[in-house]
């Protein structure tokens, strides 16, 4: 399940276009577009505009994968299919959590590139903050993880794409601005407190945990 979910990401148009976009967008504001975030425009050998502006991005791009893992199948009947083969609706929800999560790490991986070059044009070269880096970079990956989860839990609710999207959306939006964004922050200086990463990973299994019921629910109707 977790193959057939990654490869339809890459057979189709949807990875190219969202890691895509989203690389675009980061490098634009980091390096062409004047602004707080400009890397070239601060003098500073930083790229805090990398951490500052992903969850935003994020907000669009998690939901937007997620909207379809179920809508399409349920739309098409292929749903009722699945439910007859050996597999358990838990399996099923987490293999497609994981296949979307991975095509989102898969993005990120070239954003290592701007820490590169930063480091090479600081003066003395490699005069860069590692750990605040790596910190982020860790504090991002759970971010992008738990805003998969909260998208796959608001795709359940509705056979509607754009529902979902708008639903997915608007409670990572909210979750953020309220208590994710504390959590975040704290890994993004540098210094890994358990009790943050036990945060992110429990909204992550609770989002989950939901996702399953909530599924399970609406399909036995």
């Amino acid at each position: 399940m977790f193959r057939k979910e990654l490869t339809y990401y890459f057979s189709t148009p949807i990875a190219y276009i969202v890691i895509g976009l989203y690389l675009l967008a980061i490098s634009l504001f980091l390096w062409v577009i004047p602004g707080q975030w400009n890397i070239i425009d601060s003098g500073y050998a930083q790229v805090d505009g990398l951490f500052q502006l992903s969850p935003w991005l994020f907000m669009l791009l998690c939901p937007a994968l997620t909207m379809r893992l179920f809508s399409e199948e349920r739309q098409s009947g292929i749903w009722d299919l699945i439910r007859t083969k050996p597999i358990s609706l838990s399996r099923i929800v987490i293999s497609k959590y994981f296949a979307a999560w991975t095509l989102v790490l898969i993005g990120l991986l070239p954003c290592f590139v701007h820490y590169f070059v930063v480091s090479y044009m600081a003066e003395p070269m490699g005069n860069l903050d590692s750990g605040a880096f790596l910190g982020s970079f860790i504090g991002l990956i759970l971010l992008s993880g738990t805003f998969m989860a909260i998208g796959i839990l608001c795709a359940t609710f509705s056979k509607s794409q754009i529902v979902c999207f708008i639903g997915g959306a608007l409670s990572c939006f909210i979750l953020y601005w309220v208590i994710l964004q504390d959590h975040y922050t704290s890994i993004s200086r540098g210094v890994l407190d358990l009790r943050d990463l036990v945060f992110f990973i429990t909204v992550i299994i609770v989002a989950l945990l939901a996702a399953i019921i909530t599924i399970d629910k609406f399909t036995r109707k």
